[in-house]
């Protein structure tokens, strides 16, 4: 008989003052609950109870012993419905992690209405730029751009973004559009990097041509680089997501589609698997949907 068992019994036969009624309440038999007694009793190395013919008695260790196995099965017992209920309904803190861009145009308008729809559920948002350990800094959820390597861990597939170079109607109307790759030699360009102004910009499905890609602009920001692009100064180049509303509007238009780099997919990630707590897989299936039906990300 284990601990827990041990306990439900001990509270049995205390409260019904008799181990044939102990073992009526716990659907045991009067042998079972005799010996599970006994073996608690040699375990704490104390008697819990005096034993007469007609009825049995707690002493006064086995008193106070019996309002800490109350109060222990009692705790247990609210942990057990605490855990079932976080696995049926969404509650308590969901930690997500996402890169800056994404997580603000695509992100943050699925977790309000999440937040709308779950009221017992708060949520920590963290955006970085950077791949993100979800066991060793606590993440339930990472929303990831590009190939994942080999994990435990699970993953949704939930769209695809695109390496484009872009640039404004206006900008096309006045310096044409580029035919092919090379042809961005004779363009104005605005290279996002915070490294160098000398890049090479790869095409091709399988990135197996590049091209050097001479900037007179370099920025490191990324809303600023599509800014300029926006204004009709130059084309730039970006992932397709980052320019989202700007294709929907036709503030933007993207170029040489026909020699884009394979798309990269976009993926929630999650550590539970099939076991996920309900927050989770709530957040999962409700950003699966939402993500899936943006045009950009398809």
């Amino acid at each position: 008989m284990d601990q827990v068992q041990a306990l439900k019994v001990f509270v049995a036969v205390a409260e019904a003052q008799s181990f044939a009624g102990g073992a009526r309440t716990t659907g045991l038999s009067p042998p079972s609950v005799t010996r599970g007694i006994n073996s608690l009793e040699e375990r704490l190395g104390t008697r819990l109870f005096t034993r007469t013919t007609r009825r049995v008695r707690l002493t006064d260790v086995g008193q106070a012993y019996l309002e800490d196995a109350r109060q222990i099965l009692e705790h247990l017992q609210a942990a057990n419905d605490a855990a079932a209920g976080a696995a049926r309904n969404p509650v308590g803190q969901l930690r997500l992690t996402c890169s800056h861009e994404f997580g603000r145009i695509y992100v943050m308008p699925v977790l309000t209405e999440y937040l709308d729809l779950y009221p017992d559920v708060s949520v920590e948002v963290v955006m970085v730029d950077r791949v993100v350990n979800l066991v060793e800094e606590g993440f339930d959820i990472a929303v990831r751009l590009g190939h994942l390597p080999s994990s435990d861990l699970s993953a949704v597939k939930v769209g695809r973004v695109r390496r484009v170079i872009c640039g404004s109607p206006s900008y096309f109307a006045k310096h044409g559009m580029p035919g092919a790759p090379d042809d961005l030699a004779s363009h104005k360009t605005v290279a996002i990097s915070p490294v160098s102004p000398s890049l090479e910009w790869k095409f091709g499905f399988a990135m197996d041509q590049s091209v050097r890609i001479n900037s007179r602009l370099v920025v490191s920001s990324v809303a600023a680089g599509i800014e300029v692009a926006r204004k009709g100064w130059g084309l730039t180049r970006v992932l397709s997501y980052q320019i989202g509303p700007d294709l929907e509007s036709g503030a933007m238009q993207t170029v040489l589609e026909d020699f884009e780099p394979e798309p990269l997919p976009i993926n929630l990630v999650h550590v539970e698997g099939r076991r996920a707590a309900a927050k989770v897989r709530a957040f999962v299936d409700l950003a699966s949907k939402r993500l899936r039906a943006v045009a950009v990300l398809n």
